[in-house]
């Protein structure tokens, strides 16, 4: 009533305390034929008439950015044509085409994209909400302007993978992590067939970087050539020289099929271990623990020959930390070795002469390697030595000292969940703050000794058949 008779100031205090959404639009109404407009757009929100709202604040309040953050929220698409129209008069071309495609004018807003050159932008607000016929008549669009990428990626929507194959090939190596995922979607012979081709040289005489074979085989769940790729790589890698990425390639594989419950291969996981070996021996010695480095050292030393670019340094350190450890005979050993031609006039002038004391005054002696039982069926055995004599097992290696784990000090990275001896992890951790496998920050307030790992290690070591690696 008071609404009625404009007695304005007589139902102000009440408004509050109405619920109906009528009451509100008539109280917004008779405050916007006052020009009270502020007042007017309290009111219809409070009616829940938010495109009223909206054109409050695009042509009275002169509040654009509300008006947009508004129909961005509701999605109305009333909203979003007086918001559009707006953008349109004012000449802000990719907010008038976000709001077309929000008010379903697809064609208008098209056809406002393809007049300014705004077609990306068209795209971007598109998203994965078009129809296939217009994720083909955009790729059609893109390919015709040459943009070969953006044609691609519209085809794969509309599911025409072979299309979007051959254009993503067309951008040559940029566009190649794209080629693979859409193989791997299509899972198709004669498309993999294609991009193995590229990937080899076969189509232009350029070999590619033999990682993108093996994104193709992970993409095509082929995990036995996926991991045999890996270990290609890794080994190519290892000879350069660049063992840090080796081991990363082999470790980022290693947990991938291990993500996947495949069972990482024999070769794979042995040249894990014997990369992290070489690479714990620097953090080994900083500890003081000359004898695990030098252990890990014997271990690189005996496989020298997958290391071709480091052989003489590798075997010069290998002498010093024997000798640093007390292990006299197996320095001798190695010194022995580098006397060969082919390496002696390569050892360092640094440590030349100390070798060749050596050699001419050697001591033979030095105490047995401390050993430790086997976890599996307790058969005592040398710490270093992985393989157990007694059952044949292979034992799980610490990644803090490279030696056997043990069931009383067993613990895990909290990270990578790579078995570690507790006391020794804790220590690197202290001083080095990150897993030497994963590399990952640590808090040392994680690392929690396994009380029984026994049936971990047999469920590890229980692999189905069906979850190995090529069957």
């Amino acid at each position: 009533l008071y609404i009625q008779t404009k007695s304005f100031s007589l139902a102000q205090p009440l408004m509050a305390k109405i619920n109906t959404p009528k009451l509100h639009v008539l109280f917004a109404k008779a405050k916007e034929s006052e020009g009270k407009f502020e007042e007017a757009a309290a009111a219809y929100e409070r009616a829940k008439d938010m495109d009223n709202v909206v054109r409050l604040h695009l042509t009275k309040l002169k509040n654009p950015p509300k008006a947009f953050a508004l129909v961005r929220k509701t999605r109305s698409a009333e909203g979003a044509s007086l918001v559009s129209k707006f953008c349109q008069d004012t000449g802000d071309h990719p907010a008038a085409i976000e709001f077309l495609l929000m008010a379903r004018k697809q064609e208008e807003a098209f056809q406002l994209a393809q007049l300014h050159e705004e077609m990306d932008t068209y795209v971007r607000f598109l998203g994965d909400t078009g129809t296939m016929e217009e994720f083909q008549k955009l790729a059609k669009y893109f390919e015709a302007k040459g943009s070969f990428s953006s044609a691609g990626q519209l085809f794969e929507k509309c599911e025409q993978y072979q299309q979007a194959l051959k254009l993503y090939l067309r951008c040559g190596a940029t566009e190649i992590e794209r080629a693979i995922n859409v193989v791997g979607r299509a899972n198709n012979d004669s498309l993999t067939n294609q991009l193995v081709d590229f990937l080899m040289g076969e189509t232009d005489g350029i070999m590619k970087d033999h990682n993108y074979l093996f994104r193709l085989h992970m993409a095509l769940h082929q995990y036995e050539q996926a991991a045999h790729t890996a270990v290609l790589i890794a080994r190519q890698e290892q000879e350069m020289g660049n063992y840090k990425l080796a081991h990363s390639q082999l470790f980022d594989t290693f947990k991938e099929l291990e993500s996947q419950n495949k069972r990482p291969p024999a070769e794979l996981t042995r040249q894990l271990m014997l990369l992290h070996s070489y690479i714990l021996v620097k953090t080994l010695v900083k500890l003081n623990d000359h004898v695990s480095a030098a252990r890990m050292l014997v271990r690189v030393a005996k496989n020298i020959s997958k290391f071709p670019r480091h052989v003489v340094p590798i075997l010069t350190s290998t002498v010093i930390e024997c000798q640093r450890a007390g292990l006299k005979k197996t320095a001798f050993d190695y010194a022995s070795m580098l006397m060969r031609p082919e390496y002696r006039k390569n050892i360092s002038e640094q440590y030349k002469r100390k070798i060749e004391n050596i050699v001419r005054k050697p001591e033979k002696m030095e105490e047995e390697e401390p050993t430790c039982e086997c976890p599996f069926c307790n058969a005592k055995g040398p710490e270093a030595d992985l393989e157990c004599t007694s059952c044949k097992n292979i034992i799980p290696y610490c990644v803090a000292t490279g030696r056997r784990m043990v069931l009383g000090d067993w613990a895990q990275c909290p990270s990578c969940r790579f078995p570690c001896r507790a006391s020794v992890f804790v220590k690197i951790i202290a001083a080095e703050k990150i897993c030497p496998m994963c590399n990952q920050q640590i808090v040392l307030a994680a690392i929690q000794k396994i009380s029984d790992p026994l049936p971990m290690l047999k469920s590890q070591s229980a692999v189905p058949e069906a979850e190995e690696i090529g069957k």
